[in-house]
């Protein structure tokens, strides 16, 4: 009886709001960037433990992992609003909290085109769908400002390791691909039956890389990051990117967050494989 009158609070609490949510959780740092990009972030009162940007973000009640979100944590904030993602982890979440009769958003991140769908529905259900809309087309200017730099110079050939040990790179078919054909790069890595491939030593040596780029991983250093990669690389020394020192590992949370600073991670990746190119004008 007890859980029950608990879920029956929480039901008219939520139905009793109307307009704007006035307390949202994010179950993922993506989105909590789009709810605070969005000025929503005083309404934002539960994320995940990775929830780190902005800064105020880390401030509020974390709810849970990225991948193992708590269920009670998150109906304990009672919360008109919670927004999450489609993968397996938090759709099962979000039907549980759809069942306690909460107000559940679940969106699907897995393209560049998908990101302005999410804030243009973030908009909607949070009733700034006029913001929402000129967010998303001010990251998709931005974008469109760094592809059209890069277009006319010959495409960089790159190896991107997302981790080392064991190693593995992204494939065609990822966020990745697109964030780096767009700065104007090539991926070496041909079509494969898993996004990201683990990928062995002959792979490596055939690539022909000219650069290297290794997301950076955890909370250590990203400069001692770079020592290691150097080090772990460095073994291969016939390969371009390796003759030329253009090897870089570089911040996971800017280059393959799809969110409003998508907009900078490519930035950086194209001075990264076009140095010679100015780009002062896409830098916003």
């Amino acid at each position: 009886m007890k859980k029950l009158s608990v879920i029956l609070s929480i039901i008219f609490f939520s139905s009793a709001i109307a307009g704007q949510p006035q307390r949202i959780v994010s179950l993922s740092p993506n989105l909590t960037e789009i709810a605070f990009a969005l000025d929503l972030g005083d309404k934002v009162v539960g994320v995940s433990n990775n929830c780190d940007w902005p800064a105020e973000a880390k401030t509020k009640t974390k709810i849970g992992s990225f991948w193992q979100p708590n269920t009670e944590a998150i109906i304990a904030l009672k919360p008109d609003l919670v927004v999450c993602e489609t993968f397996i982890e938090q759709k099962e979440v979000a039907e549980t909290l759809k069942r306690a009769g909460l107000n559940v958003v679940t969106l699907r991140f897995e393209h560049i085109d998908e990101l302005f769908d999410a804030i243009i529905k973030i908009g909607q259900v949070a009733d700034c769908e006029q913001k929402a809309r000129l967010l998303a087309a001010d990251i998709n200017d931005r974008l469109n400002q760094i592809r059209a730099k890069v277009s006319s110079a010959p495409k960089v050939k790159v190896l991107w390791a997302v981790q080392t040990e064991p190693l593995r790179v992204a494939g065609v078919n990822t966020f990745v691909n697109e964030i780096l054909a767009l700065a104007g790069g090539q991926n070496t890595i041909t079509a494969t039956p898993d996004q990201y491939p683990s990928i062995g030593t002959e792979v490596i040596l055939t690539s022909d890389a000219e650069v290297i780029i290794q997301s950076a991983m955890g909370t250590e250093v990203i400069a001692r990051q770079q020592e290691a990669a150097e080090k772990f690389w460095g073994r291969f020394a016939n390969i371009p990117a390796v003759k030329n020192k253009r090897i870089y590992v570089i911040d996971s949370d800017t280059a393959l967050r799809l969110g409003p600073r998508l907009s900078q991670g490519a930035l950086s990746l194209a001075k990264l494989l076009h140095p010679d190119i100015n780009l002062m004008a896409g830098d916003k």
